[in-house]
């Protein structure tokens, strides 16, 4: 049987049981393929998963129904499997963008049958370009070949090689889809239902497709000890975010996408449209922008679940000669930062007079009394602002500030605005081992310091607030002449 007669026959099936409860299993044995390697190629092929097409089935048969006399709510909804009048409103509405109440005819969404010959037709127009060029999990290489024999630990290793792919190619994708959205040639009144499906029942649909497969297939390993448990916590927070209610933002940001999500109409709008697109952040993630969106956001949970499963190995493979003695997250008080910046501080003898100045502030010592070369942009993003790198020690948060010095503060919570004050909570790590491999720069964003730190913190789902609230500091536990074996990255804990 080719794939266009499996594909019939599978589609032919949910026609006939449209109003069963039906699952994936039932539907591919249609087609007597494995159930992963049959949705592959519908999803190839048709440009949606089988659980989208299902659904957009129902609700434009459940519409039909609503349409006939004396039908009720309660009873279409059970017909159609949802368990409950609610459940079936929210995705009434969420597709035909009225709730079920007040369905008239010509406000109805209709999704015909898929009718696959050398053409498919049928369904919505929708362009599959975001969902090729997104690198999905390829269930079918993690669960191996017929007949391999993996371990726990080998099954987990293949995601964590996904994982590192996957941040190589995804960022771009996200900042075309910002760009899409902000391309008001594509959001003409015919195209909104086209677009409606891309996003919610495209990109969206099968991004929380592939986090609940994920999470279900990494409880089955989680018992091996493999699996990092901060995975859990990102896909929770990508989940809520693809549904709408994303856990972190402005009131403003969180409105519009809401807003969008019970009413995907509102994105005619040029200026929702805007902050559901945010700027491009680039390859990287760390562009500036002026204006973070919903995109955005969803760019940086991706991220966050695949810096979970391959962050803890790069760890381990990037200390080579030297190793990682102690890490903790500290969440300090008030504190002023004073010190100087300057390229006279590279000899020796000034930088010292420097410290002994501040050796002569006793009374205004910290908790966290060591020299320091603090490093930050003021708020500004490194591809923007200038690093300002400044020699001193963080002391009490009244301490006098002597004449020549400059100084920072910082407080515990954030403020509203970028840059100073800034946050005084931060990882704190110390290393060991050579000195050079400790300070090695080739191969690293900046060093093997800084480096480590921040990826023990993304792969442990810990914040870092860049770019308003970002900040690091090289810590000289034995004083400033000698070699810095301490580092601190700013977070919000």
């Amino acid at each position: 049987m080719n794939w266009i007669q499996c594909l019939s026959k599978a589609i032919d099936y949910i026609e006939n049981h449209l109003t069963d409860d039906i699952n994936i299993d039932e539907i591919s044995s249609q087609s007597y393929t494995s159930s992963s390697h049959f949705q592959l190629i519908f999803h190839l092929v048709v440009g949606m998963t089988v659980g989208e097409y299902v659904r957009n089935r129902r609700l434009s048969s459940a519409a039909q129904e609503l349409l006939q006399p004396n039908s009720r709510i309660i009873d279409v909804a059970m017909r159609y499997q949802y368990d409950t009048q609610e459940s079936f409103s929210k995705a009434f509405i969420r597709f035909h963008g009225v709730p079920p109440s007040k369905v008239q005819r010509g406000q109805v969404k209709l999704f015909h049958p898929l009718s696959i010959n050398i053409n498919i037709q049928g369904g919505f127009d929708m362009s599959s370009k975001f969902i090729n060029e997104i690198l999905f999990v390829d269930w079918s290489e993690i669960d191996g070949q017929k007949g391999e024999k993996l371990t726990d630990g080998e099954k987990y290793n293949k995601l964590v090689n996904w994982a590192g792919q996957a941040r190589g190619r995804n960022p771009s994708v996200f900042d075309a889809l910002t760009e899409w959205v902000l391309d008001d040639s594509e959001w003409s009144g015919d195209k909104l239902a086209e677009n409606e499906q891309i996003l919610m029942q495209g990109v969206f649909a099968r991004f929380k497709e592939q986090n609940a497969r994920l999470r279900e297939y990494l409880k089955e390993l989680e018992p091996s000890g493999v699996v990092n448990p901060a995975v859990f916590k990102a896909l929770n927070g990508f989940d809520d975010a693809l549904s709408g209610v994303p856990n972190e933002g402005p009131e403003w940001f969180r409105d519009t996408v809401a807003k969008v999500f019970v009413d995907f109409s509102a994105m005619r709008e040029r200026r929702v449209r805007e902050k559901i697109a945010g700027n491009k952040t680039g390859p990287a993630g760390t562009d500036t922008v002026d204006l973070y969106g919903y995109i955005n956001y969803l760019k940086d949970c991706d991220a966050q679940v695949q810096w979970a499963l391959f962050m803890p190995d790069m760890v381990e493979q990037q200390q080579k000669g030297f190793k990682v003695d102690s890490f903790e997250y500290k969440k300090m008080s008030a504190m002023r930062f004073i010190g100087r910046e300057g390229d006279d501080l590279d000899n020796m003898e000034i930088r010292r007079e420097l410290f002994r100045t501040l050796d002569a502030m006793n009374d205004y010592k910290s908790d966290f009394d060591y020299d320091v070369l603090f490093m930050h942009h003021y708020g500004l993003g490194v591809d923007v602002g200038q690093w300002h790198g400044v020699w001193g020690r963080f002391m009490k948060a009244d301490a006098p500030v002597p004449e020549g010095f400059i100084y920072c503060d910082f407080v515990p919570h954030r403020e509203g605005k970028a840059g100073p004050p800034y946050i005084s909570q931060f990882a704190f790590a110390t290393f060991s081992g050579d000195n050079d491999a400790i300070h090695r720069h080739e191969g690293y964003d900046s060093d093997a310091m800084y480096d480590v730190t921040r990826n023990i913190m993304l792969g442990q789902g810990v914040s870092i607030p860049y770019p308003d609230k970002y900040w690091t500091a090289e810590v000289f536990p034995d004083g400033c002449d000698k070699p810095s074996a301490a580092y601190m990255f700013s977070a919000e804990l």
